[in-house]
């Protein structure tokens, strides 16, 4: 089962996050064989982390939690909220068979939140600039929720454009990198 997990960081805890950057990338390491996609988020102009994403396929919901909430970023108070929702890889491959590489250019999450009839069940055409995509589900794997894609686009409002205008309660966009180890 694939899951979306992003956690988002307290205000002020810039410091902190740096402090814990070896034991983050260890917890992951141990996670290497099931992330489809990790990284962290920023604010605007790129050097205060906002976030971090990681899409992972775990053996169930339970296994998702553990994953979410053992993190030691978490656990030391980092992140401010969770957002972890069942997903789909709709493009069938990982962050590190993106054709773009892992540098170069802007990169972006967008997340699109909903309910009720599903909209962009399909990646758009220009595949080569998406990362990763898919719907954000229910528990059960069943409802949609919205949509979550990481992808290289000039500026936020391109980035915006890969979902269906007007289609969503609400649309976030924030600036992202591929993320590990450097």
């Amino acid at each position: 089962m694939e899951f979306f997990c992003y956690h988002r960081d307290r205000p002020g805890s810039a410091a902190l996050r740096e402090e814990l950057l070896e034991a983050h990338w260890s917890y992951m390491d141990r996670y290497a064989a099931e992330l489809i996609a990790r990284g962290p988020t920023f604010a605007a102009g790129g050097d205060t982390p906002t976030g971090s994403v990681h899409i992972a396929d775990l053996p169930d919901a339970g296994a998702a939690r553990a994953f979410a909430f053992d993190e030691p970023n978490h656990q030391a108070g980092v992140y401010r909220d969770v957002l972890l929702r069942r997903w789909r890889n709709l493009l069938g491959r990982t962050m590190w068979q993106f054709p773009g590489g892992p540098s170069g250019g802007n990169r972006y999450l967008v997340l699109g939140f909903g309910a009720g009839e599903g909209v962009d069940l399909e990646p758009p055409s220009d595949r080569d600039e998406l990362v990763a995509y898919g719907p954000l589900l229910s528990d059960d794997g069943e409802a949609w929720l919205g949509t979550a894609a990481l992808l290289r686009a000039p500026d936020p409002q391109a980035a915006r454009a890969v979902l269906s205008a007007d289609r969503y309660a609400a649309v976030e966009v924030h600036e992202w990198e591929f993320g590990g180890r450097r």
